[in-house]
């Protein structure tokens, strides 16, 4: 099976940075949400799936590079300094960067706004694509990927990444706000259907 890496740089709303009283600098966002389109590349548009990442959460040591370059490591799942999520709402990270010129030139570039995306590179295990009539385009959907890396970057693919600088548990509280919004819209919509 001949397998093609392939890397994808996500646009995002917030790229969130925190910086603990021991100069422990940390970023954190989501590295893409699931079934959101991603930018027109070439003839296509791709999403990706709710649970595209889960054999690789389990099996891969996964890295975090600075825009996709191997010589300025930012952090692994291997000793936890990367941890990755999937969520209902998508691929989720926590990353502490390293005291490092490129950890801290990352961590301001980051915290001033001028990187606000997010890429991944992977390795296809299955997808699906789906021909769009009305819109002449396809639509890639993967279902199960070999992820080995993410990056911020400032050329992203997807619209919908997020990434910034603040602490995990505001980072979380907003999630679980916007999650809590979805399932109130859910259920007015469920009482408007039965009235």
């Amino acid at each position: 099976m001949n397998r093609e890496k392939e890397l994808r740089y996500l646009s995002i709303e917030k790229l969130e940075t925190r910086k603990t009283e021991d100069d422990k600098m940390t970023i954190s966002g989501y590295v893409v949400q699931f079934n959101k389109r991603s930018k027109v590349m070439w003839d296509f548009v791709e999403v990706v799936a709710k649970g595209a990442f889960r054999e690789s959460l389990k099996n891969n040591v996964i890295k975090a590079l600075w825009n996709h370059d191997s010589n300025l490591v930012l952090g692994s799942t291997k000793n936890s300094t990367l941890r990755l999520l999937e969520d209902d709402f998508g691929l989720r990270f926590e990353l502490d960067l390293p005291n490092t010129n490129w950890g801290r030139d990352a961590w301001e570039s980051v915290r001033r706004g001028d990187v606000d995306g997010v890429s991944f590179g992977f390795f296809v295990i299955e997808d699906n694509w789906e021909y769009l009539k009305d819109e002449d385009l396809y639509q890639r959907t993967l279902l199960n990927v070999d992820l080995f890396e993410i990056s911020p970057t400032p050329f992203p693919a997807y619209g919908d990444s997020q990434v910034s600088c603040r602490s995990f548990e505001e980072f979380k509280t907003s999630i679980e706000q916007q999650n809590k919004n979805e399932l109130n819209k859910r259920k007015m919509m469920l009482e408007l259907d039965l009235f």
